[in-house]
């Protein structure tokens, strides 16, 4: 019996130092299947949802580009622009003094689309007149090139016309006569005058215009019934387009000479 007991003894040490299962109680075998690998993602708790971003804030509007305003003022002639009047456009003899003349600065817009402030000089009788026809040429976007003072050419009205220069008063004669011109008296305005030339048969001046004697319908061209037409009449002026011959399409006038 002793024998048997050690047998036994010894076999379940061996068992044990082996590896195999050990008996369970009972007698059943307990088998060790594989680790099972834990997924600690599916088995930690639920994390915090995440926050959505917030949406950008929408960037501001850009701030509104304020509409140029028509701006113009009236004063009578100063001793400076008086020595700035003399010789060239004024002297002793002319048929109206200084004194009855006006110096106009008016807002126009220019042909590449900006504002900017032209001067004029007329007599004092059409000088407000002056000043509502080009706040409705402003308001109608109509281009002017320039408008300076004659004085800056020297007087000289063909050096005037072949800047384009849009200009009032000037102590001359009418083109190709002895009479007073009705710019002597500060009663017309020449406008745009390389897109409105003074044309006698086939004389066309200034020379820069005669792309435009045939009228053709671009900026700054003045034609018959439109908003230039238009805003001269409105305050008694005449255009010199109308006329027969010579037709002077920059031309208007009070009288309508």
């Amino acid at each position: 019996m002793l024998l048997v007991a050690l047998l036994c003894v010894s076999a379940t040490a061996c068992s044990l130092a082996s590896g195999e299962p050990s008996p369970a109680p009972g007698g059943g075998l307990t088998e060790r299947g594989p680790a099972v690998e834990t997924d600690a993602a599916a088995t930690a708790p639920d994390a915090a949802p995440s926050v959505a971003p917030a949406p950008l804030a929408a960037p501001p509007a850009p701030a509104a580009v304020p509409t140029p305003m028509f701006r113009s003022a009236v004063g009578s002639i100063t001793p400076e622009l008086a020595d700035r009047m003399t010789p060239s456009s004024w002297r002793a003899g002319c048929p109206v003094p200084l004194e009855d003349l006006r110096y106009v600065t008016v807002s126009h817009v220019t042909f590449d689309g900006t504002v900017a402030t032209g001067e004029l000089v007329v007599h004092a009788d059409v000088a407000d007149g002056v000043v509502g026809v080009f706040a409705t040429l402003f308001a109608e976007r109509y281009p002017v090139r320039s408008m300076r003072l004659v004085d800056d050419f020297g007087g000289d009205d063909t050096d005037s016309m072949d800047a384009d220069n849009t200009s009032a008063f000037n102590c001359r004669a009418i083109t190709g006569g002895t009479e007073w011109s009705e710019h002597a008296y500060g009663r017309a305005i020449d406008l745009n005058p390389v897109e409105n030339p003074y044309v006698l048969g086939r004389h066309v001046a200034p020379d820069a215009g005669r792309g435009y004697a045939d009228r053709p319908d671009l900026p700054g061209v003045i034609h018959a019934g439109d908003v230039v037409v238009e805003a001269f009449a409105a305050a008694g002026w005449q255009w010199g387009g109308s006329w027969d011959s010579p037709v002077d399409y920059q031309h208007f006038s009070v009288s309508g000479r």
